[in-house]
Order: structure tokens, then sequence, then C-alpha cells
């Protein structure tokens, strides 16, 4: 059974009865986990072995663990900084800088596959303008030249923990106020400014084996009628034909208030789907699921089958071994008080 175009959310610590059955649905392609899914790094170990023993390929099991605010499981895992730091070191020790990002992509990536998580969405793209307080300080730097550098060097490690990278948010959240989970941002800029500044992360990443891409919940005004999710201009024209990106296109979640105005989420899992994405992400209504699932059952694309193949985790270790690793005692060492400036110079 090949892997659907639909990732979900579930409740709780461990699967319910329903929650099993649905993800044996061939439609169903992953699962996404939130702070409501981790108790401790046994538990979630066991909830993704049992998701992994579904289904043949294994279902994918994502989450997001950034870092800083936006990190999902908190006890038992490193508090990993908020990645500004990383661009507020690059302005005094770009050096330093480069070499921290690379541990910090390996040691969030290695924590994650020794529970069992395929991939995190990271790193984040988007330019830290001082504008969007939902991007705020997971954005590395505002200038998109040392987003890029330090954002490859990230994925390097991700790679080195055998971990697949995903850069947000597609073309760019940097440049509006509102929170696309509340409402819907609007984004006034001509295509000639965003090129030039906030799709140059993309851009280089796609050209350094960056493996896929979530899309923004954001309307750029001047460019498209469409949000850029449900876009085919930017999701065919752009994404696939002008930055040449050959990875798997994520929706962001379609129970976000910002996709709201697309319909309801069965109407915004289609838009996505005919736009572009190879897989759309449904994260708390177990109903929206199943609503998405009837208007896709048509649904048939080997391209995207095989894209979403190449997103499962590499290598495995253990939490044990991990723990034992000095490899791992020294990254957590540099990577927690990286955000200390007096110890930039020891590390």
């Amino acid at each position: 059974m090949a892997l659907g175009p639909v990732m979900m959310g579930i409740a709780a610590l461990q699967l319910r009865a329903e929650e099993r059955e649905l993800l044996q649905h061939p439609l169903i392609g992953g699962v996404i986990l939130f702070s409501r899914n981790y108790e401790s790094p046994e538990q979630v170990t066991a909830l993704t072995a049992e998701i992994h023993s579904l289904r043949t390929p294994k279902l994918l099991v994502a989450v997001d663990h950034e870092g800083g605010r936006v990190q999902r499981f908190r006890a038992g895992f490193t508090e990993l900084p908020a990645v500004a730091q990383l661009g507020k070191c690059f302005d005094t020790a770009p050096k330093v800088a480069r070499e921290l990002a690379e541990l910090s992509g390996w040691l969030m990536a290695i924590e994650l596959r020794a529970v069992g998580i395929d991939f995190s969405f990271a790193p984040v793209l988007d330019l830290g303008r001082g504008i969007c307080e939902v991007i705020g300080d997971r954005a590395f730097h505002r200038n998109p030249e040392v987003v890029a550098d330090l954002a490859h060097q990230y994925m390097i490690g991700m790679h080195r923990a055998g971990m697949p990278a995903t850069g947000k948010h597609f073309p760019g959240h940097g440049g509006v106020v509102e929170d696309s989970h509340l409402t819907l941002p609007v984004d006034s800029r001509r295509y000639e400014d965003l090129q030039m500044e906030d799709l140059m992360p993309f851009d280089r990443m796609a050209h350094v084996g960056m493996e896929a891409v979530m899309v923004a919940h954001v309307l750029y005004e001047q460019i498209d009628s469409a949000l850029a999710g449900f876009s085919p201009f930017w999701l065919q024209e752009v994404l696939r034909n002008r930055l040449r990106f050959q990875g798997v296109i994520f929706s962001d979640d379609l129970e976000m208030k910002g996709a709201s105005g697309v319909g309801t989420i069965a109407d915004r899992a289609e838009a996505a789907i005919n736009a572009g994405c190879d897989m759309v992400l449904v994260c708390k209504e177990f109903d929206a699921v199943v609503s998405v699932l009837e208007r896709l059952k048509n649904w048939h694309n080997p391209a995207s089958q095989l894209r979403l193949s190449r997103l499962h985790g590499k290598g495995r270790v253990t939490c044990e071994s991990l723990s034992a690793d000095p490899e791992w005692q020294r990254a957590v060492e540099k990577v927690v008080g990286y955000d200390e400036p007096h110890t930039l110079g020891l590390l």
C-alpha cells in the first residue's frame, strides 16, 4: 500500500481504536504529533512504533520541533534555543554560527530519530523582519543570504542524523503582521520584491538537496488571487518550474483560520492537491480527516507517492545509546549555551 496524500493528527498519548482503523486507509500517508501526544521518550517511542507497524511502507511520522517557542517535546529532550540566536552569533562570528547551526540540526534530528520520528518540519526559511510575531525568533536572520547559509548548515546536520529537511513557509511568511493560525495575512509586495529577498533561501535550499517545503497560508495580492498554498502559480510555476524544486510540497494545517476563505476542510484539501501539494495536513479534528478522505477518494498520483516515500528517516539510535554517546553530550553542552554571548569564543 503506497503512502496517501493526507497527514492527520491524533488526539492523545495513545492511538484510539477509530484512529488505528483510519490510519490504514490508503489515502493516509502520515501522522503529525503535538504536545498533546507527548509524555516521555518511552511513551512516544511506543507510539511511533505502533504507527509504523500499521502499514508497509511505514506511515510517515512528523512533528514541529524547531527549538525556542516551537518545540513539541520537552521533558527528556534538550531545550533547543530559538534559531534567531544563531543569526545573532553570525553577525559577530560567522564561522562559529555555521558550526553551531550544523550541530543544532544534528542534535534536534538525532533526538527525534531516537524516538522514531521521521522528520521535523524544519528549518524555517522565513526572514526575520521584525514584522510578524508568529515568526519572530523562529527565523535565523533578516538577511536572506544569512538565512540560506545557516539553514544549509542546519540541514547538513539533519542529514547527518538521517532526517530529511522541510523548509517553511514558502514563499515567505516574514513580510506580514498577521498570524495565519488566526486570520488571513495579506502581503502587498510585488513578485520582484519577494524574488530578491524572501524567495532566495528557498531557491538556494532547493538546489542543495532540501527534500520538502511547507507552503504559507498567505495571500500575495499583487501577484496571484489565490493563497499560496492553493495556487498553481506559486506551486507549479514558481516552485516547480522557476526554482526547479523536485521534492515534496506540504500544505500548512488546513484547519488554520488563514485558509478558511477557501471553503470547507474538504474544499481546502481538494484545492491544495489540485494546485500542486503532495500532502495536506489535517491536524486536529477526526471528522475533518474523514471528510477529506471522502473528497479525495479518486486521488492517484504516482509522482507524489514516490516523492513521499523518500521522507522516511534513515538509521536508528536508541535513547539509551544516545545518552551515553560523547558526541551527543558535547553537542548538548554547546547548543544549550550558544545564546549566551560570553560562551561564543569557547565553542
